[in-house]
């Protein structure tokens, strides 16, 4: 169950998410902060980039804010 340590930029041009040197990601998404549309965009980025189906993805701290604590449950 790896633990990835997200930065999120909303309203951007394009949704990527890109793995620093760090350790740390930083996810840029179209979506806006409105209504947990971002949130749900980093899900499913974060998915995709893992290979593993949405559900297997959980924000488990940062829900509404720019830095993020992302799980990910890889079988």
């Amino acid at each position: 169950m790896p633990a990835l340590q997200v930065k999120v930029r909303p309203n951007a041009r394009s949704s990527a998410l890109e793995v620093q040197e760090d350790g740390t990601a930083l996810a840029m998404l179209k979506a806006p902060p409105v209504d947990g549309e971002a949130d749900a965009e980093l899900v499913a980025l974060v998915a995709r980039h893992f290979g593993v189906g949405k559900a297997a993805v959980r924000i488990k701290a940062g829900a509404g804010a720019r830095h993020k604590l992302v799980v990910v449950d890889v079988a």
